[in-house]
């Protein structure tokens, strides 16, 4: 066990660790249509195994969060190693929805732990730059999306079109966060510094201001985590290379966040938060109605929407709420998760009942996802998703529309 704190070497474990849970999150949204196809899932079933990922990971945030001052977190990233190791394992071999269930379980409990840990380690370790600092970790999530975006899709160009070769591939910086964290001495929380009492910290967690917060976390997550999950899935028949949709929009956003320090730094956070719903609603909108070159230009403006919403809004709470601690950066981001959870069988929901009413009368479903390729009834199916595709991005604008709302509320009500 080391005697000094690495800041460096925790800061690049934990990006590393992120890069993990991104990959899972890049593979499982190309995974969708293949389960659903080798297993027999409906949309719906799928959204469910999918959204598991977001329950399990809002587990983890909220038992993982109050047990950081306790346990350390050190332990709590062991958790997130050996539940990364056997979920990714329980996935290669899953046999059906139960055991695609009960793995990605797993995973959204590693991914959980991950943030339930490494948020509050890097605001204790740069409290003078949190909310930048947070930016910089949260770039490598879509950085991870980016890069596993570009396994499926060179999988799939060599050949290796079976899912379970880029799962396994996750397993590789797994093994390296694992070896990077091991044995290092990591620093006391924040809040336990600062002498904050776990009374102070379970107050300020259901402060007015925090709860408003907490409800804008669902909205701002569903944004983000809900439309990417699906996108592929949404505008598989829009572009030849629905997959590298996911990927230009995670390198916009990991660009931004990336580089976007300064803007962080001198901006209300408030006036960043409402411009990015504004953004957010408005890439919606046009991917909605546009096709070809274009949906990437749309597909920009939703990436730039998205890019600021999950790191700003944990620096917001960490800087004008820093009695809530550990924990209140855990119940912010398993809230979000949970968020991301309630919008995933929503989406496979709504893209099924409109994909169901865009079919020509007299048509049968399960005949037309069945049709040979090139036959009328391929292109018929193909037709229908595609407008289902479209109609649920619209569905999904209504979300940023009303966070456009909360966060000009946000922004007069901080500046009296």
């Amino acid at each position: 066990m080391e005697t000094t704190i690495n800041k460096t070497r925790l800061f690049n474990a934990s990006c590393v660790a992120l890069v993990v849970t991104a990959l899972a999150f890049a593979t499982r949204g190309s995974f969708v249509e293949a389960w659903a196809t080798e297993f027999d899932l409906t949309h719906t079933q799928v959204g469910w195994i999918v959204g598991t990922a977001f329950w399990g990971f809002t587990l983890a945030m909220v038992f993982g969060g109050p047990l950081v001052d306790i346990i350390g977190l050190g332990r709590i990233i062991a958790i997130a190693f050996i539940c990364h190791v056997i979920g990714i394992v329980l996935t290669i071999i899953a046999t059906g929805f139960w055991t695609l269930f009960i793995s990605t379980l797993f995973i959204g409990v590693a991914n959980g732990s991950v943030e339930a840990a490494c948020n509050p380690l890097i605001t204790s370790m740069y409290t003078d730059e949190k909310t930048r600092r947070l930016n910089r970790f949260h770039a490598w999530f879509p950085t991870g999306i980016v890069i596993g975006g570009l396994v499926v899709y060179l999988f799939n160009n060599i050949g290796l079109t079976d899912w379970r070769y880029a799962m396994a591939i996750m397993l590789l910086p797994t093994f390296v966060y694992g070896f990077m964290f091991l044995n290092k001495k990591f620093p006391q929380t924040e809040r336990v510094v600062a002498g904050f009492s776990y009374k102070d910290m379970l107050k300020a967690c259901y402060s007015p201001l925090f709860l408003f917060m907490a409800f804008c976390m669902i909205l701002t997550a569903s944004t983000e985590l809900g439309t990417n999950q699906w996108i592929a899935a949404l505008l598989a028949n829009v572009s030849d290379n629905p997959i590298l949709l996911l990927v230009w929009i995670s390198g916009i956003m990991a660009a931004a966040r990336q580089f976007g320090g300064t803007l962080v730094h001198n901006v209300r956070s408030t006036l960043i938060l409402l411009a990015s719903a504004a953004l957010a609603f408005i890439g919606l909108i046009l991917m909605g109605y546009t096709s070809g070159a274009m949906v990437f230009v749309a597909a920009g403006v939703f990436a730039l929407g998205i890019a600021f919403f999950w790191p700003t809004m944990l620096g917001f709470v960490s800087e004008n709420i820093p009695q809530s601690g550990a924990l209140g950066l855990a119940i912010m981001g398993g809230i979000g998760f949970l968020g991301g959870a309630i919008a995933q069988p929503a989406l496979g929901a709504i893209f099924d009942a409109r994909t169901a009413t865009a079919i020509p009368d007299g048509q049968i479903i399960d005949v037309l996802k069945n049709a040979a390729a090139g036959s009328q009834e391929a292109a018929i199916w193909a037709q229908a998703q595609l407008s289902g595709g479209a109609d649920t991005l619209k569905y999904v604008s209504i979300v940023p529309a009303i966070l456009i709302i909360c966060f000009i509320y946000l922004h007069f009500k901080k500046r009296t």
